[in-house]
């Protein structure tokens, strides 16, 4: 049995979790805390957890939780988790963080992106990737888990087989994501639920917008992943949209073949089926069909579907913001990590 702890246990991501945990037969939560303006028990923030953990939140004590957890999640804003994470991997805990603080190796591109300097470089140096479909073997020995970001991990299982195998024309990829709005997160503010980039409600009901367009945070994140695949430089242009559904997201991935490969006349696919063939959590749709977002919210799926034609290769890949995205992928990495089956608490 793992005890674990979930710090940031307020939010989506961290609300995700506990349920998901709370399903895990190997799992005990033995820690919730969160930044909260008083101590309550974590099933009168989420009636939904009344009678299976009525654990007190409360503000994060990093000696208290290193006493009672031999793993934890970090479920915090960016920026945050540098803060935490090495104390609790000197008291010789292992880390889950689903903050963006270890996913950059560059050092000069996340203080780009994030307006602050990477503090905690030597845990940085460490930090494995965690999208258990390219990096199972370090997953399974790391005890500092970089979660990936929801937009990348869509596009990097979309673009894998495609990059890994020279056939696209790297310098040509053109990524069209949509999301919900809950993979921004929660904030409370004068008693209201607010979205995170200012919207009420009202302000994103029956509406469609494009928002941070080329200069989103996840970009960096896409690059140097793709990247190391493709073994040279690679920029794609990337553009997301805000939709108005609570959850999910789908994206729309052009790309034009590599006219120099020896492989882009293969049928692809069958060379995403072979690639995925042992992903519990990569579902291939079959020629002329392609994934919607109904059919993987609520799962840690994440569905495919590839258009090969004359004019270049269109992929669309879909999965649930929260579970794929997030909370899903870190129980799917704890498991990874404790060699538990992967799929267990998730199906």
């Amino acid at each position: 049995m793992v005890n674990v702890g979930v710090i940031g246990a307020t939010g989506y991501a961290g609300e995700e979790l506990i349920a998901l945990l709370l399903k895990h037969p190997e799992v005990r939560i033995t820690n919730v805390s969160a930044k909260i303006d008083k101590p309550q028990k974590i099933s009168d923030l989420f009636p939904k957890f009344k009678g299976r953990v009525d654990l007190i939140c409360q503000a994060p004590d990093v000696k208290e939780i290193a006493k009672s957890c031999d793993l934890v999640f970090l479920a915090l804003p960016h920026t945050v988790s540098m803060q935490i994470a090495p104390k609790l991997l000197k008291a010789g805990k292992r880390v889950i963080d689903l903050s963006a603080d270890y996913r950059l190796k560059n050092l000069k591109v996340y203080e780009k992106f994030y307006q602050v300097k990477q503090s905690d470089k030597t845990n940085l140096a460490q930090a494995v990737y965690g999208l258990p479909e390219l990096y199972r073997v370090k997953i399974k020995e790391a005890k500092l888990i970089a979660n990936p970001g929801c937009y990348p991990t869509a596009a990097i299982l979309a673009l894998a087989p495609l990059v890994a195998f020279g056939i696209a024309d790297t310098s040509s990829i053109i990524i069209d994501a949509k999301s919900g709005v809950n993979g921004a997160g929660r904030k409370l503010d004068e008693g209201f639920l607010f979205l995170a980039e200012g919207f009420l409600f009202s302000q994103i009901n029956e509406d469609f917008k494009a928002y941070k367009v080329n200069v989103h945070q996840h970009s960096p994140e896409i690059n140097q992943e793709l990247s190391n695949l493709a073994g040279n430089s690679i920029s794609v242009i990337f553009v997301p949209h805000l939709l108005p559904l609570n959850r999910g997201i789908i994206e729309t991935i052009y790309i034009k073949k590599n006219k120099k490969s020896k492989e882009k006349n293969q049928n692809l696919i069958s060379l995403y089926e072979k690639f995925y063939k042992k992903e519990p959590f990569v579902r291939i749709k079959p020629e002329g069909q392609f994934p919607r977002i109904k059919d993987v919210a609520g799962t840690n799926y994440c569905d495919i579907g590839i258009k090969d034609d004359a004019a270049g290769i269109i992929v669309i890949s879909a999965i649930d913001n929260l579970l794929k995205g997030a909370a899903g992928q870190a129980v799917q990495n704890m498991n990874i990590m404790y060699k538990f089956p992967e799929e267990l608490g998730l199906l």
